[in-house]
């Protein structure tokens, strides 16, 4: 069996791993889980899968989970040290690191350091430490599997490979809720619509980036670390009917492109049982009832999240920080219903416009800048 822990079990990402887990109980052992607010749904997956350690971010509700469990044999963690300690685990083989934003960062870093196998779906910590990252995993012999459907995409295209031979590759993207919308449009949008997307099943935070295109944009930034790639190298199309989850073109013009039902249990599964590949129950693709597969430019103009990652990736050092920590508070304030959904792009581009600082040397001071960026952001919007 593969030992394994979750960082952010009670988000989508991690109740779908748990979902993989099920189908597979021969193959896998559930070692730690971790949430943030939602104890009730921790508290049932702690009962069900026996962790040896659960996490929560928030202190007073690690207490109030701890006695709920009573004398449940699952030793309640609090904080970034209960992350930690569940990323570093002694018995793990894999990391789901399954967090939203820049929490993940810290353990991520420290699972590598550990020589953890990372299953990577928290895109935020490639877009802010990049380059560390993955300095760090090569110097530590460990795999990084992406668990977004579009570089999990792009692995799979790639195995068996050499990175020179690649020309181009290109990221799909649905478009979002508001494909097609013009800016005095998108001005008007409600929160209750930016949550409706029309493929895919995510959590609050990222439905958000997803039709804003800022998700679209920290998926570059990410892309570039994951596969070794300068910007010319990466593209993005606007694919409505989200089959194609993304392509590599090589330098001879072939294209490889891995296409699917969108559901991302898939590349969950792929990601924890690499590099093998097992049978399962989801839905097949039925190319028989397949009417059209359409493609288009994305709308960089009125959707500018998408042209503010590009740059913020292409300007390098602390800008992918700030850009990122940027969009983290105004997404969070635009559910809470406190800012427009046209003040999230506005917003970042003064930050970023603001940005004191220009290179980057390690973890600690992208922390700094991630700190100084959300409270320049909050007070920007209280004042």
């Amino acid at each position: 069996m593969k030992k394994i822990s979750i960082l952010g079990s009670t988000g989508s990402i991690g109740r779908q791993t748990l979902d993989v887990v099920r189908a597979n109980r021969e193959a896998f052992c559930i070692m730690g889980l971790s949430g943030n607010h939602n104890i009730d749904l921790l508290e049932a997956q702690i009962k069900e899968f026996q962790p040896k350690i659960a996490a929560v971010m928030d202190h007073e509700k690690a207490l109030e989970l701890s006695k709920r469990l009573g004398k449940c044999s699952t030793e309640v963690l609090a904080g970034m040290e209960g992350l930690i300690a569940i990323a570093t685990m002694e018995e793990i083989e894999l990391l789901m690191t399954a967090v939203v934003g820049m929490v993940g960062l810290l353990p991520t870093i420290k699972a590598i350091q550990s020589k953890k196998n990372i299953a990577l779906a928290n895109k935020e910590t490639l877009v802010t430490a990049g380059e560390i990252v993955m300095e760090e995993a090569r110097r530590n012999q460990v795999k990084i599997i992406p668990v977004d459907s579009e570089h999990s995409a792009i692995f799979q295209c790639l195995k068996g490979y050499n990175l020179k031979e690649v020309n181009r590759i290109i990221l799909t993207a649905s478009g979002g809720p508001f494909r097609g919308f013009q800016r005095n449009q998108l001005e008007k949008v409600t929160l209750e619509e930016t949550l409706k997307h029309p493929k895919w099943n995510m959590g609050k935070k990222i439905s958000v980036d997803s039709a804003t295109l800022m998700n679209k944009g920290l998926e570059v930034i990410e892309a570039k670390w994951l596969f070794d790639l300068e910007q010319h190298q990466i593209e993005v199309v606007v694919h409505p009917q989200s089959i194609i989850h993304s392509m590599v073109e090589f330098i001879d013009s072939s294209i490889l492109a891995q296409l699917g039902c969108p559901d991302m249990r898939v590349p969950i599964q792929f990601a924890l049982t690499y590099p093998n590949r097992v049978e399962n129950q989801l839905q097949r693709l039925n190319f028989s009832e397949l009417r059209e597969l359409t493609f288009e430019k994305p709308d960089m103009e009125n959707f500018t999240c998408l042209k503010l990652a590009i740059e913020a990736m292409n300007q390098g050092g602390s800008y992918p920080t700030v850009l990122n920590a940027a969009n983290e508070v105004l997404v969070d304030r635009f559910l809470q219903r406190k800012i427009g959904f046209m003040d999230i792009p506005n917003e970042i581009e003064s930050v970023l416009e603001n940005n004191p600082f220009k290179k980057v040397e390690d973890i600690n001071e992208i922390i700094v800048i991630d700190q100084w960026t959300r409270d320049f952001v909050n007070n920007r919007i209280s004042s």
